[in-house]
């Protein structure tokens, strides 16, 4: 499972080296009124064959880490920066890194590295990109992870089924809280909690798990077959299917409501999306139509 994995982020990256089907990441005004979200005018801010994705947003809101891969055909991370729209590597090293995540608490940022001998692990670099370090030695192969504070982490570990463990960084420890999940992990806005993507037989389920009693309680079954999720800091889940963003706002019912089609903007196969801290833009990952 952990080749199997490896081989599917080598192939997406080499992929669009190769100009096939690649992602951009687009940019937009994110405005909730009376509970409901509004998305305004897309821009596409990688616009290029190739490819670019996991859209983090760094605390200041201003700019955004994302995971992309160019003429060498390796995966590094970058930084871009809203105002100017300047595009900054920050790692350049022989091995991948994808998922970059702002770490909590001061500068930096921790990725998953897959290293030379395929072991996936979870790094950290300063916010330049400088001094990688691990943070979990003996806990692999990672594929995704969310801090749940500043020494908590929710990961999802290959394997057959893959697991949702937490680890503790003091520590170096994990154990599973549950198996069979996807691959989006996101911290619960307002709560000490991280969500993540329950399957099983009764459906795909958003579940959180308590941080300090461990219990796992089910908040919405997913859109068909969708496992990448968003929340707003006011606790809007987010989630797309195809070009339509639809949100579920537990203020509003139980169901997911359509919010946007991005369609006529000229996207296509929508998959991760990110909001900002501020809860006033969001980033879109999807393949343009005319690729």
């Amino acid at each position: 499972m952990v080749l199997l994995f490896f081989t599917a982020l080598h192939v997406a990256h080499t992929a669009s080296a190769q100009g096939l089907p690649s992602t951009d990441i687009y940019l937009a005004d994110l405005r909730v009124r009376d509970g409901r979200v509004t998305v305004g005018p897309l821009v596409n801010v990688t616009n290029r064959t190739g490819y670019d994705n996991q859209p983090y947003f760094l605390p200041d809101g201003r700019t955004f880490l994302f995971t992309s891969s160019r003429e060498d055909g390796q995966a590094d991370i970058y930084r871009y920066d809203i105002l100017s729209g300047s595009v900054t590597r920050l790692t350049t090293t022989p091995e991948s890194e994808y998922s970059p995540t702002p770490l909590p608490r001061g500068g930096g940022f921790s990725v998953v590295r897959v290293e030379a001998d395929s072991t996936q692990r979870l790094w950290a670099f300063d916010v330049d990109g400088a001094h990688a370090r691990l943070v979990l030695d003996s806990v692999k192969p990672v594929g995704y992870h969310a801090w749940g504070d500043d020494h908590t982490l929710g990961l999802f570990i290959l394997g057959s089924p893959s697991t949702f463990q937490l680890a503790d960084t003091r520590t170096g420890n994990a154990g599973v809280a549950a198996r069979d999940i996807g691959r989006s992990l996101q911290k619960v806005p307002g709560h000490d909690a991280i969500s993540f993507v329950q399957k099983d037989s009764g459906g795909w389920w958003v579940k959180e798990i308590d941080l300090r009693t461990r219990e796992i309680r089910p908040l919405v079954q997913t859109l068909e077959n969708v496992d990448f999720f968003a929340w707003s800091p006011g606790g809007i889940l987010l989630m797309a299917q195809d070009t339509r963003l639809y949100q579920w706002n537990p203020q509003r019912g139980k169901e997911w409501e359509e919010v946007a089609d991005v369609a006529a903007a000229g996207l296509t196969r929508v998959s991760r999306l990110a909001v900002s801290p501020a809860g006033d833009r969001i980033a879109i990952v999807a393949v343009p139509s005319l690729r």
